[in-house]
């Protein structure tokens, strides 16, 4: 979105496209029947700063149903954030579009693919899942996110009840969180022995290779987020009845452990990302951002058929996603 942001008392809409080289022209949103019946019930729309230049493809954005209804949640309109969302969101169906062609080559060739989603918590993974698999065949994918041990698999071997979940020929897996609670969470919190962590540490590279050799595809994402962010994100939780579930025990004293967590994530990088099997650092303060470009990256890491043929940029933002190695800073 290109423009100056002029501030200037609140006005009904009015905005200024961006003319051409040489060519002046000022163009009024049309609003349609919907928003108008819903401006006679009482709505009135205003912008919190106008005037507002905007491109064409932003007045195209504004005049679709979906632009109209997102100046209509508010009376006082935020039309950058408006319009920022709404960029948002035909990006996201474009790389969307991209993802069910990448599953319908996964089914075709018999792939097997394993993507974990490990950070933090309130970092975004379940968020970003649920935006990978939106338009996904659920025939062919499916999302594990495990709870604790039972006392019978607390006596198994541990990998063991992760291997039950591997992804079959012609599948996609999206693991929220993973083999990895053992890396971090795990004895952080205390819920293994300094044993147990050990011996997981120098399995995990060998259990990885097998699965590597094998044919299987493992990305590793590593969702970044800074202490402020997650802090704030605990605060909406607690007064947002609709994500209250997503409060636990552990939240309560993950800002508390911060610097016993990072301890043990560097340890994890340094001895699990491998080149068979990286960790794929994923700056995720900005949650849309990090979505869209963890989605760029699994698209541009696999081979699938029409590929070149996309109609959005799949190239992922080095500056958002970045190998371990290569990441030139962390938000944790």
């Amino acid at each position: 979105m290109n423009g100056k942001h002029d501030k200037a008392p609140d006005e009904t809409i009015t905005v200024e496209a961006l003319p051409a080289p040489g060519v002046s022209a000022k163009t009024a949103v049309t609003l349609s029947e919907e928003t108008a019946a819903t401006e006679a019930a009482g709505k009135a729309l205003k912008l919190k700063h106008a005037p507002f230049r905007l491109s064409q493809e932003d007045l195209a954005l504004i005049n679709t149903n979906r632009g109209l209804r997102q100046l209509l949640k508010q009376n006082r309109i935020k039309l950058r954030a408006v319009l920022t969302q709404l960029h948002y969101e035909k990006e996201l169906k474009l790389l969307q579009v991209e993802l069910v062609k990448l599953q319908r080559w996964v089914q075709e060739t018999d792939a097997r693919v394993a993507i974990l989603f490990e950070g933090r918590d309130a970092a975004g993974k379940g968020g970003a899942i649920r935006r990978f698999i939106e338009h996904l065949n659920p025939r062919s994918m499916r999302v594990v996110a495990l709870p604790k041990p039972s006392e019978e698999e607390q006596g198994q071997w541990y990998f063991q009840r992760y291997t039950l979940e591997l992804p079959n020929k012609g599948e996609i897996v999206f693991f929220d969180r993973s083999w990895y609670n053992r890396a971090v969470v795990e004895p952080v919190n205390d819920f293994c022995t300094e044993a147990h962590y050990q011996r997981f540490m120098q399995q995990v590279p060998e259990f990885e290779n097998m699965l590597y050799e094998d044919g299987v595809t493992i990305i590793k994402f590593w969702f970044s987020i800074s202490k402020d962010e997650q802090l704030r994100r605990f605060e909406s939780r607690k007064v947002n009845p609709l994500k209250q579930w997503k409060l636990s025990p552990i939240d309560n004293t993950a800002q508390e452990l911060w610097d016993k967590y990072s301890d043990f994530k560097e340890e994890m990088f340094s001895k699990t990302h491998t080149s068979f099997c990286p960790w794929i650092i994923v700056k995720a303060n900005d949650k849309r951002r990090a979505r869209l470009e963890a989605i760029r990256y699994l698209l541009n890491l696999l081979p699938y058929k029409g590929k070149n043929e996309a109609n959005v940029n799949i190239c992922h933002d080095p500056n958002i996603v970045a190998r371990h190695h290569r990441a030139a800073s962390r938000l944790d």
